[in-house]
């Protein structure tokens, strides 16, 4: 039903000037009802006075003069039957002036009243104790012939000080020891009365507010009822106890294409279609809203919403219901398009994330109803980055859709396709009667994202990588199967490219353990856990120490020493590479400056360290603090530093050199080798990797690639430094080779920095010590 509060504003003056005209006619109509009120209760106070004067005669008959008790009488008479004259005009609508002024009842009352008492006052004293009695009663019933009054406080009250001032008096004048006392009660009597009034007032006043404001409501709300059903904006109903439409707007009739004459008398529930819902909420019997249903209409499929209200009548029983109804049909389509869109990526047109996590319960659901598997492919693009930060956001969007489309035709009817965000993509095969099933569909989206991608002006080449996991045998929740997808999916990635790897038990092991060993890193370098070992590289012609290689150490106090290959992966991932890659630069700069002026020192840096611009800075304030010349500096590159198509490490790379700090190629041989990087005019020093040293022992090709190698860093005057070497006929080799320096177990293992520091002292002082 439609329920609404109509109020009038409070005005902030209390004069009538600038009143709302509603304040107005609601303070006239106040004065109405008062006049009203006082008439209604006149014969009653008449009759009041009357009695109360009747006893007061009969008790002083033979005792005051007939003469005066007559006038006094006839006195009383005449004053009440003048009151009721007054008071008839008063309630008079059409009357005005003096007649329906506030202070004529207030000046009528306190006369009224000290007529009464005069006579039962003046002769008070001295009369007999029971003629006293019958007095006092008397009096003192008219005291409470106030509460006819009650409706004009201060009639009321006038009414009882009048009374009682000439009570008091009477007292007064009779003295005596219970003077006191008597004053005491008739106080106290008299405050109870005007007490009382004064409550009658407010709660008679609060209920004609109430009645006033409901009456106003409710002729508001059947005005906009009325405009509401007129306008078309909605339309109403009533029904019996039988739910038999009673009432019915037109408005209706015209949606049903029929008449309402064709309408009542008919189920309602029948009529919109036997909705079970709608059923439900007439049976109960109680007050419903928003029961919306479909109706098949003149104009075609509609829908409707209802609300009511249950009608009961005096005795309770019900009567029917009287409600409004609504077409919400546009709102429902609209609802529709909006889920629609919530539920859909707005670039590739796929499921998004949402309505993924709903088709994999649903999978989930399906698979345990037929005793089946189901399978979530959790896929990444490989290379991606590269791609937004190359051609711009542009392209990475074209190359989105393409994949989008790609994906979704592969899968066709095994999967269903959905976006996650970003480069992420799910495939969930509700039926997957195999493993084997799983793999033939993840190699063949592997196969057709791995075509380049036409975009205009040029093609884009990415790859994409795939973990997988089954319901219910890897999990039985939508969480759980997320969660150990993406581990799957981060095994793929860190075994290369273009990899699908499904989901095994270790790898969630390995997974948690990777969590445990990442919390207690982030407190290793604050708890002096991490510490720095210097291996020695050494000079082929005189075999002397000419530098240090600093290798980081994370001496575990539970798990002891943990390998770089390790903890280093798990800095870069987290973002602990940026604060413990400082520290190790400031160490190693703060060592160095120790050791002779000849000797240099090398620092390995990753790949996610320069990726910030900030680098420099660093190695600089390093250098700077520790006073160490910038040529006693070296700095490791591995060659994954250009993966890529950023130019970001590079420009690193060559503000690192502008600082005079020398710049190597570690690992030189191992990993995406290519002599095209050489002519990057930044390093200084090529590292070949142990592998490569090891594999010249006997394979001769390794040995002619060594020695071109070297012959094309002499070209470019860079310096060759092998790795590796473990054996004299490692370093005898490399030497013949042209190698300028070599580093391995066989001229000294990593060491504390005394230990390395002590292998710089003459070998007599070495002895001594």
């Amino acid at each position: 039903m439609l329920h609404m509060s109509i109020k009038a504003p409070v005005p902030a003056a209390t004069s009538t000037a600038g009143r709302h005209p509603s304040a107005l006619l609601r303070a006239r109509g106040a004065v109405d009802h008062r006049a009203e009120a006082l008439w209604r209760t006149a014969p009653f106070l008449a009759g009041l006075s009357l009695c109360c004067a009747l006893v007061a005669l009969w008790s002083l008959v033979g005792r005051v003069p007939a003469p005066l008790l007559g006038g006094w009488g006839v006195l009383v008479v005449a004053v009440n039957a003048a009151m009721l004259r007054a008071r008839r005009r008063a309630a008079d609508p059409t009357a005005s002036g003096p007649a329906r002024s506030g202070w004529r009842p207030i000046a009528e009352a306190a006369g009224h009243a000290a007529l009464w008492s005069t006579l039962p006052a003046a002769v008070f004293a001295g009369q007999p104790a029971a003629t006293q009695a019958l007095l006092g009663a008397a009096m003192g019933t008219m005291m409470a012939g106030a509460f006819l009054l009650a409706i004009v406080p201060l009639a009321a009250t006038a009414w009882v000080l009048a009374i009682a001032i000439a009570f008091v008096w009477a007292l007064h004048a009779q003295g005596g020891e219970t003077l006191a006392s008597g004053i005491v009660l008739l106080s106290v009597f008299s405050a109870v009365v005007i007490a009382g009034c004064l409550t009658i007032e407010r709660l008679l006043a609060r209920q004609v507010g109430v009645a006033h404001d409901e009456r106003e409501r409710g002729e508001a709300i059947g005005l906009l009822l009325r405009e509401y059903e007129e306008q078309g904006a909605g339309w109403l109903w009533q029904t019996d106890a039988h739910h038999q439409l009673t009432y019915v707007s037109p408005r209706i009739c015209d949606r049903l294409g029929r008449s309402t004459a064709q309408l009542l008398g008919h189920s309602l529930p029948v009529l919109l279609g036997c909705d079970a819902k709608l059923g439900q909420a007439l049976a109960a019997r109680v007050p419903f809203a928003g029961v919306e249903l479909p109706i098949a209409a003149a104009m075609g499929e509609c829908w409707m919403s209802l609300s009511a209200s249950p009608i009961f009548g005096v005795g309770g029983e019900f009567e029917g219901f009287r409600g409004l109804g609504s077409d919400v049909t546009e709102v429902r389509r609209a609802q529709d398009r909006i889920r629609r869109v919530a539920l859909m990526d707005d670039l590739t047109g796929l499921p998004n994330r949402q309505q993924v996590r709903g088709l994999v319960t649903e999978a989930i659901a399906y698979a345990e109803r037929r005793g089946s598997r189901a399978a979530l492919l959790f896929a990444d693009l490989d290379g991606f980055k590269a791609v937004n930060d190359r051609f711009g956001h542009a392209a990475g969007d074209a190359a989105l859709r393409a994949v989008a489309e790609r994906l979704a035709r592969v899968a066709g009817t095994q999967g269903q396709v959905g976006r996650l965000g970003g480069d992420e993509f799910a495939i969930v095969m509700a039926q997957c009667d195999s493993r084997e099933m799983a793999e033939a569909l993840g190699h063949r989206l592997i196969k057709a994202v791995a075509e380049p991608v036409d975009f205009g002006s040029g093609a884009l080449q990415v790859g994409l990588s795939i973990g997988c996991v089954f319901a219910p045998t890897d999990g039985g929740s939508v969480d759980e199967l997320l969660v150990k997808a993406d581990i799957a999916l981060y095994q793929a990635k860190s075994r290369g490219r273009g990899r699908l790897t499904l989901f095994d038990k270790t790898m969630q092991r390995d997974a948690e353990e990777r969590v445990l060993l990442e919390r207690d890193l982030r407190q290793a370098l604050a708890r002096d856990q991490l510490k720095i070992e210097y291996q020695p590289v050494i000079d082929v012609e005189t075999q002397a120490i000419v530098g240090f290689e600093a290798l980081i150490r994370w001496a575990h106090p539970e798990r002891g020493l943990v390998p770089p290959a390790i903890f280093v992966p798990i800095a870069e991932e987290c973002g602990l590479i940026a604060g413990i890659g400082e520290w190790v630069i400031r160490t190693a700069c703060t060592d160095a400056a120790s050791w002779p002026g000849s000797i240099f020192v090398s620092v390995n840096v990753s790949r996610v360290q320069l990726e910030l611009p900030g680098l420099p800075s660093v190695v600089g304030e390093a250098l700077v603090a520790t006073r160490l010349q910038p040529a006693r500096l070296e700095l490791e590159v591995t060659e994954n530093v250009f993966q890529g198509e950023s130019a970001g490490p590079l420009d690193v790379l060559r503000r690192l050199r502008a600082l005079g700090v020398g710049i190597a190629l570690d690992d030189f041989g191992s990993g995406y080798s290519s002599l095209g990087y050489l002519n990057r005019t930044i390093f200084h020093t090529l590292k070949l990797d142990g592998s490569f040293v090891r594999d010249a022992a006997h394979k001769s090709e390794t040995l002619a690639v060594i020695r071109a190698i070297v012959a094309l860093a002499k070209t470019f005057r860079m310096d060759v430094t092998a790795e590796g070497i473990e054996s004299f006929e490692d370093f005898a080799r490399m030497k013949d080779l042209g190698c300028k320096r070599v580093q391995g177990y066989l001229f000294g293992r990593p060491a504390p920095r005394a230990q390395a520091t002590a292998l710089l002292l003459p070998a007599d002082t070495r002895a001594a010590e």
